[in-house]
């Protein structure tokens, strides 16, 4: 299988934004720009990063303990970044609309 250089999907990445220049909050979607978003909703989207950063330590802990109280323990960490994430979406969501 042959490799595709990085310059032709910057380039085919280009000429997609390119198409979109009727549709701004789409263009800015593509090239990461939030520019409606509060102070709020950023770092709302901080802390939803920051949980599924947690969520995946957590279940990679998990993975790795052979202890039963340390399963325990990332059992209920797992369980604790899933539900705070899940409530920082809700809460985003309910910013958007």
């Amino acid at each position: 299988m042959n490799k595709v250089p990085v310059s032709r999907y910057t380039e085919i990445y280009r000429d997609l934004v390119n198409t979109l220049s009727g549709d701004d909050h789409m263009k800015n979607l593509l090239l990461g720009k939030h520019f409606s978003l509060t102070e709020e909703e950023r770092n709302l989207r901080k802390e939803i990063e920051r949980s599924k950063t947690a969520i995946d330590a957590a279940r990679n802990h998990f993975e790795q303990v052979v202890d039963p109280t340390l399963i325990d323990c990332y059992i209920y960490e797992l369980n604790a970044a899933q539900l705070r994430y899940q409530f920082l979406l809700r809460r985003f969501k309910s910013r958007e609309v």
